[in-house]
């Protein structure tokens, strides 16, 4: 299914797009409608209930090179975030750094971009005092998109780079602040496009191939994208080049990125002087 037809259903019938994407699930799975809305409605539970468990806490991770990230930024006042956004960006910081000890998080779409949608729903809920039901039906949208780019190209790190498991979430998290504000289908798609763009060739090098460095402070910086973007696409800003297609050259830049830049930590800050002395400090530690 394309994001282009679900579009198109949208055009044709009265349904809502949160709708019509469990109905699509059904098609494809045959799964019921309303048990996947109450599996949807549970995650979106748990990324609620981790975010405030979690909001600026220090986490002992399992190399120490992430941890207090969260806690350092919880710990100050923005000097030019807004008040959603710094709380957005404390969240994205901190489940990522709770996946990195071993935390409860949910994966969304994966475990190293697992901050940027409950960053971005946390905002919502905390600051917007967001209405539940209308939260849930956000996040089915999120989950369609990212629905849509794991059927038409790969959400795997290792497959495509980065820009597939954040570029993703940020695409995730754009559609669903998007869909919350305007219920507008359409505005929905521009925001996902210009959040994929927007971090497309970005690159998987994990320092140690361990998922804290850069991958931790990179959820705090999509999940601002994801603002962005659904900021421009509230305003009536378009995306050139429809979703589909931006999915599609994501999938084949990522094709086209070396084995060194998609998660064997070989490469890009993987590769550093600074991160190889890095690995081998953790390696004698470990050894001792």
């Amino acid at each position: 299914m394309k994001f282009s037809e679900l579009l198109e259903i949208c055009k044709n019938t009265e349904l809502e797009l949160s709708e019509i994407i469990l109905a699509q699930e059904m098609i494809e799975t045959g799964r019921d409608p309303e048990r996947v809305k109450e599996y949807l409605k549970t995650l979106l539970e748990v990324m609620l209930e981790e975010a405030e468990k979690n909001f600026g806490k220090k986490f002992e991770t399992l190399t120490g090179l992430t941890g207090e990230n969260a806690y350092k930024l919880s710990s100050v006042r923005p000097k030019m975030m807004s008040e959603f956004n710094y709380v957005a960006t404390i969240v994205a910081l901190s489940m990522g750094e709770s996946n990195a000890s071993m935390g409860r998080i949910v994966a969304c779409p994966t475990a190293g971009s697992c901050g940027v949608v409950p960053g971005a729903a946390y905002a919502l809920w905390k600051v917007e005092k967001a209405n539940s039901d209308d939260l849930l039906k956000a996040y089915i949208v999120a989950s369609g998109i990212g629905n849509v780019i794991a059927k038409r190209a790969t959400l795997s790190g290792a497959a495509g780079g980065c820009q597939a498991e954040i570029g993703t979430a940020t695409a995730m998290a754009s559609g669903l602040l998007t869909y919350y504000y305007s219920k507008d289908p359409v505005k929905v798609g521009h925001a996902a496009a210009l959040a994929l763009k927007a971090l497309m060739g970005l690159v998987c090098d994990p320092v140690g191939g361990f998922v804290e460095v850069p991958c931790v402070k990179r959820n705090g910086n999509a999940v601002n994208v994801a603002i962005a973007s659904s900021e421009m696409a509230l305003a009536g800003i378009e995306s050139v080049i429809p979703f589909d297609e931006v999915v599609e050259a994501m999938y084949q830049v990522g094709k086209a990125l070396p084995e060194s830049l998609r998660e064997t930590g070989i490469g890009g800050i993987a590769g550093t002087k600074s991160a190889q002395e890095i690995v081998e400090k953790i390696r004698n530690k470990w050894n001792s």
